[in-house]
């Protein structure tokens, strides 16, 4: 049985293909389109899981979309009508996008696919998310807590899955949403909304949470079970379209910082890529320190309510084993807190736990409802999207006459590599297939050395030009892990394997790895061999040289553009930045040498 789920039009769309219960393939649309974050119908991430799959159309059984539109609808209707005059606005934007192609969905996929109306199903926004940690995950019975900004009217749930059966037992109702609070604050500390959202949370570090208790007094009312209220006079999602916070919010916290100024403090420093320093540069560290704490408040009160919630969860199942899902659950420090600090043994999160993981979910929950299989797939890597065989690499670059070397023989490959990264430089690293969700996991990374104190600024300078207060990633062998953080012997969780926890790192261990020390924290990625050889025996190779088995691993992408998919992309940001080699494949291609041939 093939099973197509599919979710688009409000945050990273995606398509996934599941085979009588197992994941064959999913992909967001943005790594074919091109469109970091697109949302729009995803025809290619489609096309290419009936690709790979080898089917056609007719060869579906079933396709299940994320959530249910017309309730959405409902509640964006009902939202606007109680907020009028103030929601006019609102009322008029829904109306036309909703009524050009969001409530068409049924249609839309049947025309695209060529597939009965019998054969299309919807599922709840929040179930789609439970779905996809727990039919994921390797347990056959764990709690299960959702959390993101909204889906049809819910903003999270507690639920409990059993076998092949999820129940849902609480929920969060809209307007009182965790992952709208939060984002209001990322807009207030002037990023981007379903953008910056882990930029506040790298910000909060440099802070601390001194204005928690003015957020609790006056924003947000928690009740013992983790669940809340909202005092709505502070917001204005429910009713504006441009601004998710309302002026009696900034009559609170004063003037929003400013869109896209860089952000500095006396502990992050001032990089480089900023050019030069201002004339008032302690001033703005003073200004920039009051936003730091308002970051650090925001992610102390966003931690507080997500362990309430799990401790209340706990209590009600006592099921030690919990799956976590929803946009929210993006916020691997928060994640890390509950692991060191939460009731539970086990914890699992989808790779892409946000709305792209909710069409496997979606997918996977109608396999179970229909088919009640007696053994459950299990989620053990992210590497689901489109692989570029050696062959259509090599056609890529001879067609596009670019030097390169071949190195068929993997120790060979993976020695070089090595020696570059120690030599000081930067790779980009492109192998089999892409990795589902929004981290970097090895295939599609961008890698260097973590001993260099500069490393940080020099990728910035060369490739990213972020923010300095954003960290980036160490990856270690799994069975290194304890020697360089603080796990409480948890080095074999799922999350870890994602990216999706930040841990404390050993004290005596910083020095080693100052590329990748985030305030005395990193988040982490774990790899085992058999989940991915080669990425493995490079951490090793390089651990056995120079005695870190640590890489900083960040995302192969240029500021701005989703993470690169094709040979092309990786070709075009190699030459765009300031990487000094590009290893696809078996193919290495230096940019001293390629930039003397053009």
């Amino acid at each position: 049985m093939h099973i197509l789920g599919v979710s688009c039009f409000y945050h990273d769309a995606a398509a996934a293909l599941v085979k009588d219960g197992e994941l064959v393939c999913s992909a967001e649309e943005e790594r074919f389109s091109r469109k970091k974050h697109d949302y729009s119908f995803p025809r290619q991430a489609i096309s290419f899981c009936l690709d790979f799959a080898g089917i056609k159309n007719s060869g579906l059984d079933y396709v299940v979309f994320h959530e249910k539109p017309f309730r959405k609808f409902e509640r964006i209707l009902k939202t606007s009508i109680s907020t009028y005059p103030a929601g006019s606005l609102v009322f008029a934007e829904a109306i036309k996008n909703w009524f050009s192609e969001k409530l068409w969905i049924k249609e839309i996929l049947r025309d695209h696919l060529s597939i009965p109306e019998d054969k299309i199903l919807f599922l709840e926004h929040h179930l789609s998310h439970a779905a996809s940690s727990f039919y994921c995950s390797p347990f056959p019975e764990a709690a299960i807590l959702t959390i993101d900004g909204v889906g049809e009217w819910a903003t999270g749930t507690l639920g409990i899955g059993r076998d092949n059966k999820i129940t849902i037992l609480k929920q969060q109702r809209f307007p009182h949403s965790l992952g709208l609070l939060y984002s209001a604050f990322t807009s207030f500390l002037g990023f981007e909304i379903n953008e910056g959202e882990y930029k506040v949370m790298g910000m909060a570090p440099y802070g601390t949470p001194r204005f928690a208790d003015k957020i609790l007094e006056h924003l947000i009312h928690i009740y013992p079970d983790g669940s809340f209220a909202l005092d709505m006079k502070y917001f204005a999602f429910s009713y504006s379209m441009r601004q998710s916070y309302s002026k009696k919010f900034e009559q609170l916290f004063g003037r929003p910082r400013e869109l896209g100024k860089d952000f500095f403090t006396a502990q992050s420093g001032f990089p480089l890529y900023f050019g030069d320093k201002p004339s008032d540069f302690e001033k703005q560290c003073a200004e920039n320190q009051y936003y730091a704490d308002i970051a650090a408040s925001i992610q102390k009160v966003t931690e507080e309510i997500l362990l309430r919630q799990a401790c209340f969860l706990y209590e009600t199942t006592r099921v030690k084993k919990i799956c976590l899902a929803g946009g929210v659950v993006l916020n691997s420090v928060a994640n890390g807190r509950l692991l060191r600090e939460g009731p539970f043994d086990e914890l699992f999160i989808h790779p892409a736990p946000g709305d792209s993981g909710a069409a496997t979910g979606a997918a996977l929950y109608v396999h179970h409802a229909l088919c009640k299989p007696q053994k459950r797939f299990t989620l053990e890597n992210a590497y689901w999207g489109k692989e570029y065989s050696n062959e259509e690499i090599r056609r890529f670059l001879e067609d596009n006459k670019i030097n390169f070397t071949c190195c068929d023989n993997p120790h060979e490959l993976v020695n070089t590599t090595v020696e570059t990264i120690i030599s000081g430089k930067v790779v980009g690293w492109f192998q089999g297939r892409f990795e589902l969700g929004p981290r970097a996991l090895g295939n599609r990374s961008i890698l260097a050395d973590p001993r260099n104190a500069n490393m940080k600024d020099i990728v910035n300078l060369k490739i990213k030009f972020r923010e300095t207060f954003r960290p980036f990633a160490p990856v270690i062998l799994e069975e290194e892990l304890e020697n360089f953080f603080e796990t409480k012997g948890n080095k074999a969780q799922y999350p870890l394997r994602f990216m999706l926890f930040v841990l404390p790192l050993k004290a005596n261990k910083r020095a080693h790895i100052p590329a990748v020390d985030h305030c005395g924290t990193g988040r982490v990625q774990t790899i085992r061999e058999d989940w991915n050889p080669l990425y493995y025996q490079l951490v090793k190779t390089f651990g056995e040289k120079t005695g870190v088995p640590i890489l900083l691993n960040t995302s192969f992408n240029l500021k701005g553009e989703p993470i690169v998919n094709s040979p092309e992309n990786a070709y075009n940001t190699f030459r765009q930045s300031g990487l000094d080699r590009l290893v696809m494949g078996n193919f290495i291609i230096d940019k001293e040498r390629d930039e003397k041939n053009t």
